[in-house]
């Protein structure tokens, strides 16, 4: 017996789950590769959760995988929270360490001519740096949880969030987050306001891009006045604060980009007078970009039901459950260039593996979802990645491309089973032309 007993505990730590704190920094790829490209009937092998009448693609997509760089330390997780923009060939897209009060935001440009990934800044490094923080001001932004948007000078426009909520006091000297602009053919960072909203976050923003109006949505610090979500206009161009108003957006609106109004939970803000009125808006949890025929589709609240607001009449109609399998919250979505097809990934906040990773394909004028493909377990039985949500996509402007920023694990599941945040990736997914024919 003496001499079994360590073949015991060997076989023991040989199946010991990997944690956390067995990951190495910064993830690689096999062979050491910066992108791998693959296409497999894989990703089309529906799980056993898919709903019946949902449809699977005919041809398996093209994807290009890629692990964001500058993940060289355990970040707390390592995660992304802000929506991506499609520009031309380039794709914009934010992941953060998530650590707090000194968190580090950063901000990517992907080029699909060389399929490679830059880094844009780090807002932690730029605030340190260029002297914009007083001696007192223990806090940086962990997260960029804004959507991505260019303005018509073509900066990109954001705002900072806060790792953890109980680090955003007045101990830690937090006065507020920052909106911020970075050019990405110069990679220059400036500060366009400092604490627009004092001692409150900015999780929530969009940009009227013809009159450079910026519009967040708040948070408040712990030890701020106002406790309530603020909503924000902010005129850059005259770099003053248009209006502050209680019970904003907490995390998306809805913004006609033929207008120039917004929209969320009921409310309307219009440039034109500066004021908020009443409207048939919807809670936002996700929203598409104006589509050519006016519409604007998204969902609220933790469901997958996706509605269609049209901003010209300012009617909301509801087109039925986006859901493919058991995954329901979605917190982004997009429309392709036609506004026929849109396209979001169920499961947000982790949980998406359980229906295989689904990436789904909507068609809102026969109103049937097709999943385009599957990437789990694909993706964990070839490079050990499993990617669990995203609150991150765009569609390329040609419709042809889909962009995902991945919350994902290297790690094994937990006691529950669950697989938790630790790694950010990239997957580009080269939709077949077949699966996007009428």
């Amino acid at each position: 017996m003496g001499r079994k007993a360590p073949v015991v505990v060997l076989l023991l730590l040989t199946i010991a789950p990997r944690g956390e704190a067995d990951l190495s920094w910064p993830p690689t790829l096999t062979g050491g590769k910066t992108v791998v490209t693959d296409t497999s009937p894989a990703f089309l092998k529906p799980p056993a959760t898919l709903q019946e009448g949902v449809e699977i693609a005919r041809t398996p997509p093209t994807i290009d995988f890629m692990y964001y760089p500058d993940q060289t330390y355990l970040g707390a997780p390592w995660s992304n929270w802000g929506d991506g923009l499609a520009v031309g060939d380039k794709y914009y897209s934010t992941i953060g360490d998530h650590r707090s009060p000194r968190g580090a935001g950063l901000l990517y440009e992907y080029d699909a001519t060389s399929t490679t990934l830059r880094l844009l800044v780090n807002l932690r490094r730029f605030l340190e740096s260029s002297g914009a923080l007083a001696p007192d001001e223990n806090y940086t932004p962990g997260k960029i949880h804004c959507r991505m948007d260019m303005g018509s000078d073509g900066w990109l426009y954001y705002g900072g969030h806060r790792g953890s909520p109980r680090t955003t006091t007045d101990q830690n000297g937090f006065r507020g987050d920052w909106i911020f602009r970075t050019n990405p053919k110069t990679v220059k960072t400036e500060i366009v306001a400092v604490h627009p909203v004092p001692k409150h976050v900015i999780p929530m923003s969009v940009l009227d891009p013809r009159r450079m109006i910026f519009y967040g949505g708040t948070a408040p610090g712990k030890d701020a006045v106002a406790q309530d979500v603020q909503f924000f206009a902010y005129d850059i161009e005259k770099r003053k604060v248009l209006l502050t108003a209680n019970g904003g957006p907490e995390r998306y609106a809805i913004f006609a980009k033929s207008t120039g109004c917004l929209y969320w939970d009921g409310k309307k803000y219009n440039p034109q007078t500066n004021k908020i009125s009443s409207s048939a808006a919807p809670r936002v949890r996700s929203a598409t970009q104006e589509t050519p025929q006016g519409i604007v589709y998204g969902t609220s609240e933790r469901n997958a039901d996706i509605w269609a607001f049209d901003v010209k009449t300012e009617a909301l109609t509801q087109l039925g459950s986006g859901a493919v399998g058991s995954q329901q919250y979605t917190t982004t979505i997009d429309a392709d260039p036609t506004g026929r097809y849109l396209y979001y990934v169920p499961g947000a906040h982790g949980g998406s593996e359980r229906d295989g990773t689904a990436v789904v394909q909507f068609d809102v004028k026969t109103k049937r979802k097709k999943v385009i493909a599957f990437l789990y377990p694909f993706y964990r039985e070839t490079y050990g990645y499993t990617p669990i949500g995203t609150f991150g996509t765009a569609v390329s402007p040609k419709g042809d491309r889909l962009y995902v920023t991945w919350n994902g694990s290297r790690a094994e599941p937990d006691k529950k089973g669950r697989f938790l945040f630790d790694t950010c990736a990239l997957a580009v997914i080269h939709i077949p032309e077949s699966e996007r024919m009428p």
